[in-house]
């Protein structure tokens, strides 16, 4: 993939590739490899001989149950005959990626990625806050609804004594007194 060719990558592409494991987004190790125009084998080295800047907050490596748990999510048939469980990456992780893989074309790679992640993130958060808005509103129509059944509970009363007056005691000067 040359550099003008990853340009026209759709980001929803990219961000397909990401993916939540362990309540983090991750990019799997094959992913990044295909977008760098490297193998897999060939990143997986970079990152291993420069392990101290890959803590386990930036990378971690799956176990064999989230990986067929995946696979099974996905639908995915198989992963290329992988031997080892893949590496994924954090977006801090990616980040640290382009100091381990110094091409041009890394370089590329991590800043459209960074901003995907960004752009996800982003997403995530107006999302949180479309549905904090919308219990907002739902609360407020539950408020209505109560104090409209509570108007129409006044209503009944009042159209209930006017179909059933109760006698009124009159007061003031009686008009038809007997005099004797």
């Amino acid at each position: 993939m040359t550099d003008n060719k990853l340009s026209m990558i759709p980001d929803e592409v990219i961000i397909n590739k990401i993916y939540i494991i362990r309540g983090q987004k991750v990019m799997f190790d094959r992913d990044l490899a295909e977008l760098y125009g490297v193998t897999t084998g060939n990143l997986n080295k970079s990152v291993k001989r420069n392990l101290k800047r890959f803590p386990v907050d930036f990378m971690f490596q799956l176990s064999e149950k989230e990986f067929k748990n995946l696979m099974f999510q996905n639908g995915i048939s198989s992963w290329g005959g992988v031997r080892k469980m893949p590496f994924v990456f954090t977006e801090q992780g990616v980040a640290m990626l382009s100091s381990v893989l110094s091409s041009d074309r890394a370089i590329e790679v991590n800043i459209r990625i960074i901003r995907i992640f960004t752009k996800v993130r982003q997403m995530l958060t107006d999302n949180l806050s479309l549905r904090l808005e919308v219990e907002t509103i739902k609360k407020k129509l539950e408020n209505q609804d109560k104090n409209i059944e509570l108007v129409f509970s006044y209503l009944d009363e009042l159209i209930e004594k006017q179909e059933n007056p109760k006698p009124r005691k009159r007061i003031g000067y009686k008009t038809n007194q007997v005099k004797n």
